[in-house]
């Protein structure tokens, strides 16, 4: 903290308000209406009302703390307050509201679990430069929040193209030929639709050995490392076998790796290609490794089973188990229909989605940097370790705000 900022109680900060009484249970919220609602809940609108009764329309901006989840959100436009445990706090004259609200997101409140937060929000410190300084430090931080809403927004538009492709690659193809009527739906006319047991040389179950985190000869890859068509290897678990035992399992390039258990059933049946990385890799238990014949593409059959219609297919074939979890096992991944077409359209298919893929992990890749970016600024300009004046930003009028 700079020796010429004070700091005061976040009790000390706060003025006295009139509020409604009226506070919406969760049964009245809606879908829509006139009024957004707004609890402690981490949705920004938890619903909406049409009731005027609990309108909060003046002294705004206010922020609202979630007594029992911490949750803090800044609100500049008309709302009713909803549920219990959401407080509504007003600084006062001569703290800028904004700046407040990430004064207090700054602070590591500790949890209580469900238990109320607010006595213990009360007591903390924050930074009291002056209302100018505030004022500059809330815009820059609001500037780096608003760049990261643009990137959710982007990443979401991507997620959702992806969607949309892979509907329509495996209904339509790519070369715009008639479709025909399958039971798995539509499919270009040229295209079989052939059990997976015609696509694949073998099918395997994984090892049963104990797996730790101290590295050893042979690194395993269990649940958390499969994702749609590919392998998240972030988080490995290592093993020693005899030779010639992980042999059985160890994993070539071009395998796929499907989950055959998982309490969640858009989870089950997903399947990753190996494409060589970790090197000498077996693959655990709770997985299935199908190595496919020639002429069948990996990258293909994975995206399929990761489209609507294949998450619908296994979904539809899984069965329950007492613990609440949904298995697969091999009889059922090889009677699973796969809709195929000419070698060449399954590359380009492929292709095609590997690069919406890319493109969609630069999108979480730069969100998740302009996070960590935000998070070291705020950190940073609320203890004056970095001044606003050594941030660069686009250049742009501060907003004028009534800290009133």
């Amino acid at each position: 903290m700079t020796d010429d900022w004070k700091t005061e109680t976040v009790e000390a900060c706060l003025q006295r308000i009139s509020l409604p009484r009226v506070k919406l249970p969760t049964s009245a919220y809606k879908r829509s209406g006139k009024h957004p609602i707004i609890d402690q809940s981490q949705a920004d609108i938890a619903g909406w009302t049409d009731d005027e009764d609990g309108l909060i329309d003046e002294q705004l901006p206010v922020i609202v703390f979630g007594d029992h989840s911490r949750t803090l959100k800044y609100v500049d436009m008309p709302f009713v307050r909803g549920a219990d445990g959401t407080q509504i706090l007003k600084p006062r004259l001569g703290i800028d509201p904004l700046f407040f609200f990430y004064a207090l997101r700054s602070l590591n409140l500790e949890s209580r679990g469900y238990n109320r937060h607010f006595t213990l929000l009360k007591e903390q410190l924050v930074p009291m430069p002056e209302q100018s300084e505030q004022v500059r430090i809330a815009h820059a931080l609001k500037q780096l929040e608003d760049g990261i809403r643009l990137q959710v927004r982007q990443a979401a538009a991507v997620e959702e193209l992806k969607d949309v492709t892979l509907h329509e690659v495996f209904a339509r193809g790519v070369r715009g030929e008639p479709q025909k009527g399958t039971e798995i739906g539509p499919m270009p006319e040229s295209w079989d639709l052939v059990e997976f047991s015609q696509l694949r040389e073998s099918l395997r179950y994984g090892t049963s050995n104990r797996c730790t985190v101290t590295r050893a000869t042979y690194p395993v890859l269990r649940i958390p490392n499969i994702m749609s068509a590919r392998i998240d290897a972030s988080d490995l678990k290592y093993c020693d076998l005899p030779e010639e035992e992980a042999a059985r399992y160890e994993l070539q390039e071009g395998d796929l790796i499907f989950i055959r258990t998982n309490g969640v059933i858009e989870r089950l049946g997903l399947c990753a290609v190996f494409r060589g990385e970790p090197a000498r890799a077996l693959f655990a238990s709770y997985l299935i490794r199908a190595r496919l014949k020639e002429g069948i593409n990996s990258d293909y059959v994975a995206y399929f089973f990761g489209s609507p219609v294949g998450t619908q297919l296994i979904a539809s074939r899984a069965t329950p188990a007492a613990d609440g979890k949904f298995n697969l096992n091999t009889g059922i991944i090889d009677s699973l229909p796969v809709p195929l077409p000419t070698l060449d359209e399954q590359v380009e298919i492929a292709a095609l989605l590997k690069t919406i893929d890319h493109k969609l992990e630069l999108q979480r890749t730069k969100l998740e940097l302009l996070k960590e970016l935000f998070e070291r600024m705020l950190h940073d300009l609320m203890t004056g370790a970095i001044a606003v004046d050594d941030l660069v930003f686009p250049p742009g009028p501060l907003p004028e705000r009534n800290a009133a």
